[in-house]
């Protein structure tokens, strides 16, 4: 689009003229950026919201898991809270319900199923948590060479507005050349903080990933312990739990009673 005496140079490179000046395919490339870039950051916020919220209620369960005096009491109250630790800690006590059901109970094998889903359940936990990273990655990766597109294109067109002109001044120049990088320009602005944002979340997420497993261990040496508890020998001295307090509180329910102990 040719300068006119309405607008100054200043005006002529500002960000909407540089985008009203672009011809259709720069202007579809601008507007995929700026609509990537929009929800890239949509993803971070409502992500970061999301996992900050979950740790936090996550530590607590496990806090509140460890001061508990009766495991199945506590699995009535709070096996179904919708975290990945209360996932975790029900697929454990549904698992151990099911292997210890029966008259005949194979320590290995229930100790060997135990581990498995609560791993399973942890692992799909960190899915889910991590369903949206892979458009972060993907904006990242492409937005840049998108932008290069609209570069390469705007550059095009200046060079067939330059040789129909018969004039190569900067000032017919300049328009163009600043259209093509301004493409650039977007497709930077929407891949930067989609990268950083992929690799701290992705760090987030392992962190959080660590902890399930570390719950989902100590848990299940809790369990495997259960396993070696004889009723009809002397009863045990009770034994401190992480937390310090004591639990050896039996209810009778589906499969083995359940106790707690260090």
């Amino acid at each position: 689009m040719p300068a006119t005496a309405a607008h100054t140079p200043g005006e002529l490179m500002s960000p909407v003229a540089l985008f009203m000046q672009a011809d259709i395919v720069v202007k579809a490339v601008m507007i995929g950026l700026i609509l990537a870039s929009i929800w890239t950051w949509a993803i971070i916020i409502a992500h970061a919201m999301k996992v900050k919220r979950l740790k936090a209620a996550n530590e607590k369960f496990e806090r509140d898991f460890w001061r508990a005096e009766d495991i199945d009491r506590f699995h009535d109250a709070r096996g179904s809270d919708d975290l990945p630790a209360a996932k975790v800690f029900a697929a454990g006590i549904d698992e151990w319900r099911r292997s210890t059901s029966g008259r005949h109970v194979d320590k290995e094998g229930t100790r060997a199923r135990l581990s498995g889903a609560m791993h399973s359940t942890a692992a799909a936990e960190v899915d889910r948590l991590a369903d949206r990273l892979n458009i972060l990655a993907t904006v990242g990766s492409v937005a840049p060479f998108v932008g290069l597109f609209g570069t390469v294109w705007g550059i095009m067109r200046s060079f067939s507005d330059i040789a129909g002109a018969n004039n190569t001044s900067l000032a017919v120049v300049a328009p163009g050349i600043a259209e093509a990088l301004f493409a650039t320009a977007l497709g930077l602005f929407a891949a930067i903080p989609a990268v950083i944002a992929y690799n701290r979340m992705t760090h987030g997420i392992n962190r959080m990933e660590t902890a399930l497993g570390r719950f989902a261990d100590r848990f299940h040496a809790t369990l495997s312990r259960e396993l070696e508890y004889d009723p009809s020998a002397a009863p045990p001295q009770p034994a401190a739990n992480p937390e310090g307090t004591f639990a050896f509180a039996p209810k009778a329910s589906a499969g083995a009673p359940l106790r707690k102990g260090g």
